[in-house]
């Protein structure tokens, strides 16, 4: 008899949770909160073990990259100055690893695929989860007719996101597990670029405290991200929420950029706003229960490894109830162990990779231009050392 895993969350963590129990001979059934499936979004970066995931979970020839194309394999990046000047800079498709561009939706997309044939519930959350010696009970409410009715299940997936219904009904309080970073994201997508600027351009203006991305695609209207420090971030669910930005930036907005973003949030068709934390946990299991993605080990945005390290999540985790087929604790054990290592060192790099996205200060941010600058020559000393060298190679091999 195939064991039933309850995935709970349609987003990429429970997708690529879904797909991967499907490939170790488990029957999955996903339950969402929402009333349909969420398309769109905004800008995500997929790194190498993303990548390498997508090809592990079977979806990477469904997956729509957008890198923007030019001579040196990147999009123009622009970092905009308290004068309103341009100048090259380096933007987050130049970081090491070469990360795809990609919209959320886009990995949604080809996850989906893949999942077709899967029982989907709509509309419906787990209220209670009791574990027995045989496996987990769950109490599910299915939100258009406030129903409630039990199932089994021999596993439970929590792929809830940050503030995941799983974890506090099987973990506890969000409190016990979110650490505060006194930061503010807003994430959309532009109708259109920047008046003046190239389609696929990437821009930058970053001050202390304060920072606009607008992040350039190839063949998609951009998306943007606002993000802020703050004393408070409690306070930033209170009034308005344009009118909070517009204060938060105010004499930045004389800036075209920022003026623009600010100006597109209202038309945007969906948007993400909230605090920025982390998810820190001594442990993702517990009996027949296991979180993944954001529910587990949220790294945030700054870090850049949110759908890398869920893709990645998923597919280990399928791999390791492939290799522990009569023993899901063993099972549970080696997935974690085997992916720990990559969750801690990239939940660590993420406050340093804050600096990059918003300057904590005037001279965090003279800091960061510099070594933004330093690091862009070092790039291009890079590249033109390899272009000579192909150069060389070539001429020696029309020479033979």
């Amino acid at each position: 008899m195939q064991k039933r895993a309850l995935v709970v969350g349609l987003g990429i963590a429970g997708m690529s949770a879904t797909i991967g129990l499907r490939r170790a001979g488990w029957t999955p059934v996903i339950v969402e909160r929402a009333p349909e499936r969420r398309t769109g979004g905004y800008f995500v970066g997929l790194f190498p073990e993303g990548r390498q995931a997508a090809i592990d979970l079977g979806i990477a020839e469904h997956l729509h990259t957008r890198n923007p194309k030019r001579a040196d394999g990147g999009g123009n990046a622009w970092s905009v100055n308290r004068r309103g000047r341009r100048r090259p800079a380096l933007g987050f498709l130049d970081q090491p690893g070469e990360p795809a561009a990609v919209l959320r939706g886009d990995i949604e997309a080809a996850l989906w695929q893949s999942t077709t044939d899967v029982e989907v519930r709509f509309g419906t959350t787990p209220v209670e989860i009791t574990e027995g010696a045989d496996g987990a009970r769950v109490l599910l409410e299915d939100a258009g007719t406030a129903k409630r009715y039990r199932e089994d299940f021999d596993l439970v997936v929590g792929a809830d996101g940050m503030r995941s219904s799983v974890r506090r009904i099987v973990f506890g309080p969000h409190e016990d597990h979110l650490t505060t970073w006194n930061a503010m994201i807003c994430a959309f997508q532009l109708k259109e670029q920047v008046p003046t600027y190239e389609a696929s351009d990437s821009i930058i203006v970053a001050r202390a405290k304060r920072a606009v991305w607008v992040f350039g695609l190839a063949d998609h209207a951009p998306t943007a991200l606002l993000t802020y420090r703050t004393k408070d971030f409690r306070e930033q669910f209170s009034g308005s929420r344009d009118e909070l930005l517009r204060a938060v930036y105010s004499g930045m907005d004389d800036d075209p950029v920022v003026r623009h973003v600010l100006d597109s949030l209202d038309e945007a068709p969906d948007h993400v706003f909230d605090s920025v934390h982390q998810v820190r946990m001594p442990r993702w299991s517990r009996g027949r229960v296991v979180l993944v993605g954001d529910a587990a080990w949220c790294m945030n945005l700054y870090s850049g490894m949110g759908a890398t390290s869920s893709l990645r999540g998923g597919a280990a985790l399928g791999a390791a109830l492939r290799e522990h087929p009569d023993d899901l604790a063993a099972a549970l054990d080696a997935w974690e162990t085997g992916l720990r290592p990559f969750i801690t060192k990239h939940q660590r790099t993420a406050r340093l990779k804050q600096q990059m996205f918003v300057p904590s200060s005037r001279r965090a941010a003279v800091l960061r231009s510099v070594l933004i600058g330093l690091a862009r020559r070092i790039r291009g000393r890079r590249t033109a050392m390899e272009a000579g060298g192909q150069q060389v190679s070539a001429l020696s091999g029309a020479s033979r």
